[in-house]
């Protein structure tokens, strides 16, 4: 992690850049679909792309024999490094951050459980404190609201006895109190209709989920303003030739932006083969839907008050429910690209810039393109982790000759 004084200016020297992103240049031949380049960054934002070596006198990283990509974005994750969102604690998110940097992700939706109003109200409040703290860590792109508004048929890991029918006083309360940005709800049921329009007049995007929704309440809802799915497969009506199901609205609706968990453990490989193929990387997203195990040893944990069980990869309730992941995102990078066949040329916008697009922030992040937030992340051929930068600031280092910081 950071333990250097702040950098004013940073050039990322000598790296594989997307194609895309280097206006002049010719693609590595080795690499196909990627460009030798410097990137200059000035304070948290990036100055320029070009395919030669830029000579400045600030601090540089060597991206030598490095991917260069822009930094993960993690749409739904509860916790990890013990740390969880319903915490409600600046320190929990404060370690969270810092789990999540160590892994490629440079911004994340802090992600609640279905529990009391008072529960998830206070998480949000505490999300918007720490989101005017420096970032030393993965950015906060404000608050995923998964449940409490959602089907007792598919509860999932969501404690079932809070699950009760939208409010859409308590949504204002929500929405009021901390930087709401996602809400996951069950379209079918009493009043989902009037919490989607309030979502869409409030800018919450509104995502279906834990739902045992039919195609058509899902083509209804989607027509209301539902632009996502919650971890696609899992705790959603499923696909049957003449009942086609939530499932089968993620499949073939070209509005909706599919969530996945690539882990091998909630979706088999060609079951993520398939949604690859229906919605293409412009329309999947890589989540984690992490838990506070991840990065921690086998063993008895908490989600939402329940007890977990970790082992051999997998997360449990008692009763053998699924219950979040120890997923990391540049593991959910190879799992997908190994189950789809994807070159990391097609299949990187999966983890940053469909995402971005996803929450309307592709104007800011998700491109290595001058004026965009400087928020980078860094993976040697094998795609192990080298580097993350967030606002500018490198917050996660594996090699510490890599960065010549003369300030």
């Amino acid at each position: 992690m950071r333990d250097h004084a702040t950098i004013t200016q940073l050039t990322i020297g000598n790296g594989l850049v997307p194609a895309i992103f280097v206006a002049e240049g010719q693609a590595t031949p080795s690499e196909p679909g990627f460009v030798s380049a410097d990137i200059l960054l000035h304070g948290a934002q990036i100055a320029t792309v070009v395919h030669h070596t830029i000579a400045d006198n600030g601090a540089r990283l060597d991206a030598t024999d490095c991917f260069v990509l822009p930094g993960f974005i993690d749409l739904h994750v509860h916790g990890g490094a013990g740390a969880d969102t319903m915490d409600a604690s600046l320190d929990a998110l404060e370690t969270m951050s810092r789990f999540f940097a160590q892994h490629g992700v440079t911004a994340f939706l802090p992600t609640t459980m279905t529990a009391p109003h008072s529960e998830i109200l206070q998480a949000i409040v505490t999300v918007g404190k720490w989101g005017q703290k420096i970032v030393t860590g993965a950015r906060s792109l404000g608050v995923h609201i998964e449940g409490p508004y959602i089907s007792p048929q598919f509860p999932g890991a969501q404690p079932a006895q809070f699950i009760r029918p939208p409010s859409l006083a308590e949504f204002a309360e929500l929405t009021h109190a901390g930087p709401v940005r996602m809400i996951t709800l069950a379209p079918e049921v009493e009043h989902a209709d009037d919490l989607i329009a309030a979502a869409r007049r409030q800018g919450v995007i509104a995502v279906w989920g834990h739902t045992n929704a039919t195609y058509e309440q899902c083509v209804r809802a989607a027509d209301l303003g539902v632009t996502q799915a919650t971890h696609t497969y899992n705790a959603m009506s499923g696909l049957h030739h003449r009942n086609p199901g939530a499932l089968g609205a993620t499949l073939t609706l070209d509005s909706i932006y599919a969530q996945l968990i690539a882990d091998n453990i909630h979706v088999h490989p060609a079951a993520m083969k398939v949604l690859a193929r229906c919605k293409g990387v412009d329309r999947t997203i890589l989540i984690t839907d992490a838990m506070r195990a991840a990065g921690l040893p086998d063993g008895e944990y908490e989600l939402g008050g329940q007890a977990v069980t970790v082992k051999d990869g997998s997360c449990r309730l008692a009763d053998g429910t699924l219950a979040g992941s120890i997923l990391t995102m540049e593991q959910a990078l190879r799992n997908f690209m190994t189950a789809t066949g994807l070159s990391l040329a097609d299949a990187w916008p999966t983890t940053s810039l469909t995402p971005a697009q996803a929450v309307g922030l592709a104007h800011q992040f998700g491109a290595i393109t001058p004026g965009y937030q400087a928020d980078l992340v860094l993976l040697d051929a094998q795609l192990q982790l080298v580097a993350t930068v967030v606002a500018g600031q490198v917050v996660y280092l594996r090699e510490a000759e890599r960065l010549y910081n003369p300030i």
